[in-house]
């Protein structure tokens, strides 16, 4: 049993050094280096803890969660300093409010994208990414300023169309159109400090999603994300501008499709 206020997990991987120096073989060796690695992913913060830091968590809840409550209790158990979310049903908000408020007094929400944060929030506003053809009540994306002791940050929410497999093979005009818009929405923000968090149907070396990371950067680990049962790709993202990602991971999963992702970011770092 762990002592109080110890992970259980943490025993067998501490174990691991004695028997290795027990055993001085190299298998036992091996065995150490692996579990150090899965003891630093399972317990291990996320990046730098000191100050201009802020940790960030974003997540596709999925429009068919069956359980928005439980959801948000996975999310805010990560300690997150903001908390974004896409595929927001206006029906479930009050389930998620119920959770995350409590801890992010400040919210800001435009159709089925929302954040939560611990600090306060001005200038929120739709960010109009639609691509032609759709609804026209299509409403993806929101920006934010942030404030924090480090200044003024822009925070943007956003999910771009998804990539639709069809007769002729994949169909990203959508996705490409609404990266598109993005990017000159990005160019145009007058806050030096950007900060991007979203689903964005795809990988960060895709060119549909250029014109936006030729703006923005990801710092740390790439974990997978998405499909949850079986992830083959990164397409939830923590992108920056004037702020470097120290650290980044995966949470437990929900009942979405998509892995929630963490990431800690540095406000005085340049990315």
């Amino acid at each position: 049993m762990a002592a109080a206020g110890q992970p259980a997990g943490d025993l067998p991987a501490l174990a691991l050094p004695v028997l290795a120096l027990l055993r001085r073989s190299a298998p036992a060796g091996v065995a150490v280096a692996l579990g150090a690695v899965v003891w630093a992913v399972l317990f291990v913060p996320v990046g730098d803890t000191g100050p201009g830091s802020l940790t960030v968590v974003q997540h596709n809840v999925d429009d068919a969660n069956p359980d928005p409550t439980g959801t948000a209790r996975t999310l805010a158990a990560a300690g997150a300093d903001l908390i974004a979310l896409e595929e927001l049903l206006p029906e479930r908000l009050p389930e998620y409010q119920a959770v995350l408020g409590a801890d992010h007094p400040h919210r800001a929400v435009e159709g089925t994208v929302g954040l939560w944060s611990r600090y306060p929030l001005t200038d929120v506003r739709p960010v109009d990414l639609k691509p032609r053809g759709l609804a026209a009540d299509w409403r993806r994306a929101l920006h934010a300023t942030l404030h924090t002791e480090q200044g003024e940050t822009a925070v943007y929410v956003v999910h771009l169309p998804s990539v639709r497999l069809g007769p002729g093979g994949y169909r990203t005009d959508p996705r490409d159109e609404s990266a598109r818009l993005l990017a000159a929405a990005l160019a145009a923000e007058p806050l030096p400090r950007v900060v991007l968090l979203g689903d964005l149907n795809g990988t960060l070396d895709d060119r549909g999603l250029a014109p936006v990371t030729d703006q923005l950067g990801e710092g740390g680990r790439r974990e997978l994300s998405w499909p949850r049962s079986f992830p083959l790709a990164r397409i939830d993202h923590v992108l920056t501008r004037h702020a470097a990602v120290t650290g980044s991971r995966t949470l437990p999963a929900t009942p979405s499709d998509h892995l929630p992702v963490a990431a800690r970011i540095n406000l005085g770092g340049l990315g």
